[in-house]
This record gives C-alpha cells, structure tokens and sequence, in this order.
C-alpha cells in the first residue's frame, strides 16, 4: 500500500504526540483529530503505516518506559505505574506480566543484580533490543492462555 505524503506526514505528527506524551490517554478519537482525519481512517492508516495499531503502539511506548524506569531509578513501582499512564497499579502489573513475563518487582530484582557494563553500547540498539514485542493484542494472548489452562481446543471460524 502506497500512502500519500501528506497522509504520512499527519500520522507521524499523532505519533510523535504519543511518543512525547505516551503517560497520557490517546483514544482514537484524540489521535485523528490530530491527524486531521476520521476515526476509522486513522486506525487503519496507522496500523498499514507503522505496523501495529495505534493503542498497541502506545502500550509498547509505557511499557518499555516503565521498564526502563525500573532498570535504572528505585522510584516505587506505584509511581512509575502512574507516572507512565496507568490508571491502577494492578492494570499496570497485569499488563506487565502478560508481556514481559514478570512482574515489575521481579523485573527490577532481576536486572539490578546482573552485573552490567553497556556504557559502550548505544542507546538505541539497546532500547530496540529491550523493546516488548506485542504480536498479539494482550486480551488475546490471555484468552489463549485461558483456553489452554482448561484444555479446550481453539479454532478458528472461516
């Protein structure tokens, strides 16, 4: 698919928007009226341009942001959850788990005893590398779980 210039151009500045500000709420709503465009439109454009729709994009945005914050500072858990756009620490820690397999405790006990010298390594290869990977939307990936844990077969309805 081919986008228009000036499409692209709106999509990044609501991009850009959520980057700056991923602590905040961004419905679609919000984010096309950035980009100047309609809701459906918006949702479809951002998820053909950038690969992910935009609210995986902003979770993948807090989440790493939350990461990073429980790698480096010992700010408590509570506040890097609110300070990152969680409502609720329990959303936040659900969330968390479900994408990167831990909990933040665990996550910040786990990477604050591993001895690390990356001072050489440039931040953006390390951010890439640290990056949650969200193939699947979260409630999707619990549902799979779900039906697992009870046994039951999933298959899909053409």
């Amino acid at each position: 698919m081919t986008m228009e210039p000036e499409l692209l151009r709106r999509l990044l500045r609501a991009k850009d928007r959520m980057d700056v500000a991923s602590h905040e709420a961004w419905p679609v709503r919000r984010l096309a009226k950035v980009s100047g465009v309609s809701q459906a439109h918006f949702a479809r454009s951002f998820a053909a341009a950038f690969g992910t729709p935009p609210h995986r994009y902003l979770l993948t945005q807090r989440i790493e942001r939350a990461t990073a914050l429980l790698r480096e500072t010992n700010v408590a858990v509570t506040e890097i959850a609110f300070e990152t756009g969680w409502a609720s620490l329990g959303t936040f820690g659900r969330v968390f788990r479900d994408i990167t397999g831990e909990s933040p405790r665990e996550l910040r006990a786990r990477e604050q005893a591993a001895p690390q010298d990356l001072k050489a390594t440039p931040r953006c290869f390390l951010r890439a590398a640290r990056r949650p990977h969200l193939t699947i939307a979260v409630s999707e990936k619990r549902r799979r779980e779900a039906g697992a844990m009870t046994g039951s077969e999933q298959t899909e309805v053409p």
